[in-house]
């Protein structure tokens, strides 16, 4: 198992990302840009986290928790579109809102930890 597999933070930002892709399948009319941006920053998150785990130094692991943590603000601001544009279920969105906010307390304690 590798160091970040243990990490719930990481579990919980690999499930909210296939709940995050598993609605970008779904959606059909959604504007592609929108669409890639949405993808590459939830990825982000989830590949940011990893990597800053790997590093050896504080410095290296805190800049990469940031990163990760910025992608998240990111896809919350794209989800809020879509919520505001009426292309997402409000169920769905209030749940990864919620997922999020969670995972953002995660990765602020974790930055601060390094």
């Amino acid at each position: 198992m590798f160091d970040f597999e243990k990490l719930v933070v990481y579990q919980k930002v690999r499930s909210t990302n296939v709940a995050i892709l598993k609605y970008l399948d779904q959606q059909k009319s959604l504007d592609p840009y929108i669409e890639d941006q949405l993808k590459r920053a939830s990825m982000s998150i989830l590949l940011n986290l990893t990597e800053g785990v790997g590093r050896r130094t504080s410095p290296d692991k805190r800049r990469f928790v940031n990163v990760a943590r910025s992608s998240l603000f990111e896809v919350v601001s794209i989800l809020q579109i879509l919520s505001d544009m009426n292309l997402m279920e409000e169920p769905l969105y209030k749940q990864l809102y919620e997922e999020y906010a969670d995972i953002s307390r995660m990765l602020l304690a974790l930055y601060r930890s390094y």
